[in-house]
């Protein structure tokens, strides 16, 4: 079988990532294999997100600078999959005639089938059924680059919270969790066939994996997964602050690979916005939270999503969220402007805010965020910490402060991307590699990074005991 071309363009977030890895193995059968370019491709398959406005019109955006290429390539198929084919479906293809595929959420796993039913009867296809169930055929691993030192696991699929400012519910489905068997044989062979050394799980809200389906809680699911041998590090995304349980903080205390940060979305400071936004916890509650999460590991890095401009948030409601990120001083944010999505409650509630006000809020929150995150960096100057390596960085050596060598990159187990070089000792004898662990004493800290030097020989390679073969 001669060999076809796929590019996909994927957008939005880790879960994207993910399925963009489960739509090339499932094309691998029938001759696909991935390029970087678009004009190149014979199947160009958009992945898309639906979560806010803005991904949504970039989505469209991107599909329609496809016609002229369309015209040229007439044979060419062009595909659109998840959650804006999920939301629109049959009404991306009379916005979009061009398009000869949507496929939802869902229906990654029956891609195959449809491409080759496109492939030899050139029809156009709509899939948006939903699945009460996860197909268990992951991405080969052995198939993966590398130079990969880390992988997003996909623990769970959808959500039962029904946010009202949120879409995945209705774009994802209801909450299914996997098989802790299967997840551990995934990272096991993650670990053992593409030398991963750690993994994100993926969740819509991970905090209440497990608790429909009669399956482990998550923190029993952590506990086996930190027991399998050769993995380092063990990340986890989104945790719902509501669901967030006790017993989950104390893992950060006993866990040795679990990292030393948490995404504990907030979304506001206000209770008042909180209740009308569904979140079923209070201020009070979160900033419990926090301080019991501190508790238990002094070090850890909380980062969180903040929403300006909900639907009736007043300058009140405002000033209590920069309140709360003062008082909580995350180690960084994510922050939005409020958008009216489809299905979403919220599109019809009143009082919008006027974008000019939102813009307004978004930026001062944006500035006491950066001012609060430089502080945390500043206070790592001097300081020596563990780094797992990931490669080089796009900066090099030279152009930072004059120094010679490589500049490599990596992130602590609290999330921070530190850029490094080498340095020169008697005591290390080998060069660096992907996926080693070592120890930097930071010298600059920066808003989004900080910069410093190795410090004594490799704390740990990820190379066979006598291998020499990894230079720099």
């Amino acid at each position: 079988m001669s060999a076809k071309k796929v590019y996909v363009q994927t957008i939005g977030c880790q879960m994207n990532v993910v399925d963009s890895e489960l739509i090339l193995g499932r094309l691998r059968p029938l001759g696909y294999m991935p390029t970087d370019s678009v004009e190149a491709a014979d199947l160009v398959i958009v992945n898309t997100c639906a979560i806010r406005k803005k991904a949504e019109q970039k989505a469209f955006s991107f599909i329609g600078r496809l016609f002229r290429l369309k015209q040229k390539k007439q044979n060419m198929i062009i595909g659109v999959g998840g959650c804006v084919a999920q939301q629109e479906g049959r009404k991306i293809m009379q916005r979009m005639p061009y398009v000869d595929l949507v496929f939802g959420t869902s229906a990654v796993d029956r891609l195959t089938a449809a491409v080759a039913r496109i492939e030899a009867d050139h029809c156009r296809i709509v899939d948006v059924a939903m699945a009460d169930a996860i197909d268990e055929i992951g991405t080969a691993p052995e198939k993966m680059p590398s130079s990969s030192v880390s992988k997003f696991v996909t623990i769970m699929r959808g959500c039962d919270n029904y946010c009202t400012y949120c879409v995945v519910p209705f774009v994802r489905g209801r909450e299914i969790s996997r098989n802790p068997r299967h997840i551990i044989q995934e990272i096991e062979m993650l670990v053992q066939k593409a030398g991963i050394r750690e993994v994100t799980l993926l969740g819509q809200n991970v905090n209440s994996y497990g608790t429909k389906d009669g399956h482990c809680a998550f923190p029993n699911l952590l506990e086996r997964i930190n027991d399998i041998e050769g993995l380092k590090r063990i990340r986890f995304t989104t945790s719902h602050p509501k669901d967030l349980s006790n017993r989950l903080m104390e893992a950060y205390g006993r866990l040795e690979k679990l990292c030393h940060h948490i995404h504990l979305p907030v979304q506001s400071g206000s209770n008042t916005v909180l209740k009308r936004m569904n979140r079923k916890y209070t201020r009070e509650i979160y900033l419990d939270k926090v301080n019991r999460l501190r508790e238990m590991c002094p070090d850890i890095a909380i980062t969180s999503d903040i929403i300006v401009g909900f639907p009736g948030e007043t300058p009140r409601d405002y000033e209590e969220t920069l309140s709360l990120v003062r008082t909580v001083a995350f180690d960084s944010l994510f922050a939005f402007k409020y958008s009216d999505r489809p299905n979403a409650a919220a599109g019809r509630f009143p009082n919008k805010v006027a974008k000019a006000e939102k813009n307004r809020r978004l930026q001062e929150l944006l500035d006491i965020q950066s001012a609060i995150t430089l502080r945390i960096h500043q206070r790592l100057q001097n300081k020596t910490v563990t780094v797992l390596v990931e490669g080089f960085s796009k900066k090099q050596a030279e152009e930072s402060d004059g120094c010679s060598g490589v500049e490599w990159s990596g992130r602590t187990s609290a999330n921070k991307i530190v850029n490094f070089v080498q340095n020169e000792s008697p005591m290390q004898s080998l060069p660096l590699s992907v996926g080693d662990m070592v120890q930097v004493r930071i010298e600059k800290a920066g808003p989004h990074s900080l910069w410093g030097r190795t410090v004594g020989s490799c704390f740990e390679c990820s190379r066979p005991k006598g291998d020499n073969s990894y230079a720099a």
